[in-house]
């Protein structure tokens, strides 16, 4: 049981695995719990190889959950941080209150290693970002999201790709989909950000459903459709340096 445990938290940060693997073999979890905390104070203060971490809580610009700074998931290069709240400002200056939600950056050392389960998040130069939301009546919800960690509360209904057939990470979670709340996308705020992100020279790249894009009436050469084996991306917005 304990080998599953520290697996599944390698998948998540390999630095809790660490942690819970010296805890357990010291026999001492308070130990490696200590360590953890303090290679997170280390790195959020001291970030090595050119990552910096994102904002886990601001007025504008923050982490969805907390628990991506916990293990670490939210470092990325000092260009995509800029990135990151120069586009957070301009949607907050069109929609005064609006605070834009980060969710997967990257881990906080050297390229190569990739950010599970994602396959390309393994340089810094990679970020998603959540979608907005509104109450059933229309009002907008700061900080609020569909879904629990942000992901997997699709917006389309998946038909853009017909059945990938073989290997394939294009996950349709059907049998989550009845569990989120009453919540609809903001579309006005998400199409905000995903113009102010297509409008930043330093973005090369913006995964969006092209159901999804063409309902938010978003074109252009940097707007892209990931295809039919990769992840879905009507549940958060991908870019890329």
């Amino acid at each position: 049981m304990r080998v599953v445990v520290v697996l599944v938290a390698a998948a998540l940060s390999p630095f809790v695995a660490m942690a819970l693997a010296l805890g357990w073999i010291s026999g001492r979890i308070w130990m490696g719990l200590t360590l953890y905390g303090m290679l997170v104070a280390v790195l959020t203060f001291a970030p090595i190889g050119e990552r910096v971490p994102l904002p886990c809580g601001g007025e504008v610009l923050r982490s969805q959950s907390v628990v991506y700074c916990a293990l670490m998931r939210n470092f990325v290069t000092p260009e995509m941080k800029d990135v990151a709240e120069d586009a957070a400002a301009r949607v907050a200056a069109e929609f005064p209150g609006t605070v834009t939600l980060t969710l997967d950056g990257n881990l906080p050392f050297g390229e190569g290693v990739p950010l599970i389960p994602h396959l390309s998040h393994d340089d810094g130069e990679k970020l998603d970002f959540a979608y907005y939301f509104t109450d059933a009546e229309g009002r907008y919800l700061p900080g609020k999201t569909r879904s629990w960690i942000g992901y997997w509360a699709f917006e389309t209904d998946g038909t853009d790709c017909p059945a990938a057939g073989g290997w394939s990470m294009r996950w349709d979670m059907g049998w989550l989909q009845g569990l989120w709340p009453d919540r609809r996308l903001d579309e006005a705020r998400t199409r905000a950000l995903i113009l102010a992100l297509a409008g930043d020279p330093r973005v090369s790249k913006i995964f969006v459903e092209p159901s999804l894009a063409r309902r938010l009436q978003v074109s252009g050469p940097k707007i892209r459709f990931q295809g039919c084996r990769a992840a879905r991306h009507d549940d958060h917005i991908h870019v890329e340096l």
